[in-house]
């Protein structure tokens, strides 16, 4: 057997194995740099005599996460932000509440509620300044609590100090040691993004019954898509060409959306309605199948772009003057997507050198729950509450540690995929810090003298740490192994190396995420039928009301929040059996009646009144129509709305008679792409007969 073989038939390598025992060079350099950024910022707290130094380490720590310049930059910013915004709420509590604990606390709580709340609607960074917001001023009420009223300010100016200081480090650090930057990130996310939707384009084009497959390269594009969209805010921070940067990757959003939509209509078309499309207009859609296959493998951007640029010239070539409406909207679709990706080329080419290509591009709304992020508040407040009713009612000195923890992750965890895992991860990482921390923190370290031995027996078990969440499958465990041996030793000039005060620690981190791991436990969230209904009425809610804003406005809006509704409508697709996928479908019909929708708003806005009113009309049927046939109701009235607009261009319209064909295309092909979704759903919705 050849060695080729043998390595293809190995299992593959454990996730920490393959960390520790062949660690990357890029393992290695993000472990050294978030390293050496902790030391810089604990030295300089010992030699300035700050309170508490680890609050520095700490801030280091979780602003090295992602080492890239710009997001190191803006993670400070929001950081920074979001502490001084917290240590001002703390203050204005105090000042209210400095002799009464009780309505403090209660003040406390709204406030850790309302930026819970804010961290749920917002994106990144920004969410992250929230939950810095809440923490800042928990520390601030609390640690106050004991304090005479003329040390509040104080506290909440060493909180800033030591907060800053980690966030200069980092930094520092981060830009002056192995650089790197949000700009080759944003390259390396958009040929992800082109390479799976070139692929999906052609399985689609292909007819291809192999849903599994189509689903799994769109969601594939959509990923990196989504993540591309929310980094490239960073890029600002990265020189003058950042915002071509930006507006850059808006485009190529923008267009890889209204890509998938043409490709979801025309898959549909070529797959159920092949008979009505001729043989000649069929081999033209699988020779531009192949050459978006081709054009994915080609190397650099403009090899793709002459492979494509010779098909879509043989698309613009194909005579449709015999078609009838049906197949004149299928060639007009193959136009369009050709036209699609070529943008998205560009695109692509304009975020790694924005000087070539100069594009412009409005930002994206986002698709925001507001329900889900009450339901987070309300979940930060019960944890933060029980966490407090238990220090007041134990006056226990480490219960300000449990609820530091309760505050941060109840807040922090509540916008991922899987909260509950990644709490019991967290968990997993702390029980391992403990025995990690006793040795090092304070067995060890009780004998060193001097910053040099501290400094080589502290950082010894957060190097291992930062090596493991280097790898994302590890992340969760070995980020809170390195947090929580921080928390457990709180490395300062005046040390208390006891077992009791160890003990103590332990037990409180214990405790505060327990509270964590329960809170998510009694609070789940929304369950997946819950929530899928209101992501299809979120979607249907925008159809309705896609003909309210500003053209250039609703396409900004409806674009960036069809991509987050896509996304999550494929996360609840993979939770089913392969024979029960259909929310993708769902979300991507939305997609694609929401184009269509938009297409006629720019053609049509200006018409004359009569023109506009049918127009709307027939947006509203589609959105009632929309709704209907999500939940297996068969579409009402489309046809009758689109002979109305008709006969209102022919009295009121200056429009050609060849776009009227297009849109009884249009129309006609609408209704049938619903019709077939009411079926597929009420198949769905229909219960099994009972055996």
């Amino acid at each position: 057997m050849s060695s080729t073989t043998r390595t293809q038939t190995e299992p593959p390598m454990s996730p920490w194995i393959e960390t520790y025992l062949t660690p990357s060079k890029t393992s290695l350099q993000f472990a050294a740099k978030t390293t050496l950024a902790m030391l810089l910022a604990l030295y300089i707290a010992l030699w300035c005599d700050l309170d508490r130094p680890y609050w520095a380490l700490i801030s280091a720590a979780f602003l090295q996460i992602r080492p890239m310049s710009g997001m190191v930059v803006e993670k400070g910013i929001c950081q920074i932000g979001g502490t001084l915004i917290g240590a001002l709420a703390g203050i204005v509590i105090m000042a209210f509440f400095a002799q009464a604990r009780v309505p403090a606390l209660i003040a406390l709580t709204l406030w850790i509620m309302l930026c819970a709340y804010g961290s749920s609607l917002l994106r990144n960074n920004f969410s992250y300044g929230c939950i810095m917001g809440a923490v800042t001023a928990m520390l601030i009420v609390v640690i106050s609590a004991n304090q005479p009223p003329s040390g509040i300010f104080d506290i909440a100016v060493a909180r800033l100090s030591e907060l800053g200081l980690g966030a200069l480090c980092a930094t520092l650090v981060s830009a002056l040691l192995w650089p790197t930057h949000v700009k080759e990130h944003l390259a390396g996310q958009a040929d992800e993004v082109i390479n799976q939707a070139f692929t999906h384009a052609g399985q689609r084009l292909d007819a291809s019954d192999d849903a599994a497959a189509m689903q799994q390269s769109l969601t594939a594009s959509l990923e990196p898509l989504t993540m591309l969209e929310t980094d490239s805010q960073a890029a600002r921070y990265e020189g003058p060409d950042g915002n071509g940067r930006i507006r850059a990757t808006h485009v190529l959003t923008r267009r890889t959306l209204r890509f998938f939509a043409t490709l979801g209509a025309l898959h549909q078309l070529l797959h159920d309605h092949r008979d009505r499309i001729n043989a000649p207009l069929q081999q033209l859609a699988t020779e531009i199948a192949e050459g978006f296959r081709g054009a994915e493998h080609v190397k650099g951007v403009p090899a793709a772009r002459r492979e494509l640029q010779a098909l879509r010239k043989r698309a613009h070539g194909y005579s449709d003057t015999q078609l009838d409406p049906l197949q004149r909207r299928v060639i007009l679709a193959l136009r369009e997507v050709l036209g699609h990706a070529m943008i998205m080329l560009d695109a692509r080419e304009a975020i790694a050198h924005p000087g070539r290509k100069q594009l412009r591009a409005g930002s994206l709304s986002w698709h925001r729950d507001h329900l889900v992020a009450l339901l987070n508040a309300g979940r930060a407040g019960l944890v933060f509450s029980c966490l407090a009713v238990f220090w007041l009612q134990t006056h226990w000195s480490n219960g300000q540690v449990a609820m530091l923890l309760g505050t941060l992750f109840s807040a922090f965890f509540a916008t991922r995929d899987n909260p509950v895992t990644i709490c019991m991860m967290f968990f997993k990482g702390m029980l391992a810090a403990l025995p990690s921390a006793f040795l090092f923190g304070h067995v060890l370290l009780s004998q060193a003298n001097g910053f040099p031995m501290l400094a080589m027996l502290f950082v010894t078990p957060l190097f291992l740490g930062l090596l493991g969440a280097s790898n994302p499958r590890l992340m969760g465990y070995c980020l809170a192994f390195t947090i929580f041996n921080i928390l457990l030793t709180m490395p300062g000039n005046g040390m208390d190396f006891s077992f009791d005060s160890f003990a103590n620690r332990a037990i409180a981190v214990i405790v505060g995420l327990s509270a964590v791991v329960m809170g998510f436990r009694l609070i789940p969230g929304l369950g997946a039928p819950i929530r899928r209904r209101r992501l299809i009425g979120a979607i249907s809610h925008d159809l309705r009301h896609i003909g309210d804003l500003p053209l250039h406005e609703e396409e900004s809006r409806f674009s960036g929040r069809m991509a987050d509704r896509l996304l999550q409508l494929a996360r609840h697709d993979d939770m089913l059996p392969e024979d029960h996928r259909h929310l993708f479908m769902i979300g991507l019909n939305g997609l694609d009646l929401g184009r269509s929708c938009l297409r006629l708003r720019h053609r049509l806005d200006d018409a004359a009144p009569p023109v506009r009113d049918a127009m709307r009309h027939l947006l509203t049927t589609l959105a009632a129509a929309f709704e209907d046939s999500a939940h297996g109701r068969a579409p009402q009235g489309i046809q009758a709305a689109g002979r109305a607009l008709d006969d209102a261009l022919v009295r009121h319209g200056d429009i050609e008679e060849d776009w009227r064909w297009l849109l009884a295309g249009l129309v006609e092909r609408l209704e049938l792409t619903l019709a077939r979704q009411a079926n597929v759903m009420a198949e769905r919705l229909t219960p099994a007969p009972a055996a």
